[in-house]
């Protein structure tokens, strides 16, 4: 399940937009703590919470890393703007190929601020 799953989530044209975009490891300055992870896997399991609605406690052990890791990971990468950097090279890449239609466009409500009115 592990590889095919993962490489379904994954696959290699996400993973060659993405790569470039994750921060990068850093070793603590006192030493110690876990080696770093593979980072296709991380992000594979992210991938996976964030699509299926899984708890971060029940991530399936195939992907390689504990849900502490994938939650951590997570929050590093949203602080640093990866999501919106990845939505961004995703869509810039479709524009490239031509396979996104400018001509028209949604606004969903629930992502737009409402100010508030005068009563």
């Amino acid at each position: 399940m592990g590889a095919d799953l993962s490489k379904r989530l994954v696959p290699d044209e996400l993973w060659e937009l993405a790569a470039p975009l994750l921060p990068s490891f850093a070793a603590r300055p006192q030493g110690g703590g876990a080696a770093p992870r593979d980072e296709r896997a991380v992000f594979a399991a992210v991938v996976y919470v964030l699509t299926s609605g899984c708890a971060w406690r029940h991530l399936p052990p195939t992907f390689g890393t504990s849900p502490a890791t994938a939650h951590r990971r997570f929050t590093v990468w949203t602080e640093a703007g990866l999501w919106r950097r990845l939505h961004r090279a995703v869509l810039d890449d479709f524009g490239a190929r031509g396979e996104v239609d400018w001509t028209s466009a949604i606004v969903d409500a629930a992502s737009v601020r409402a100010k508030r009115g005068d009563r």
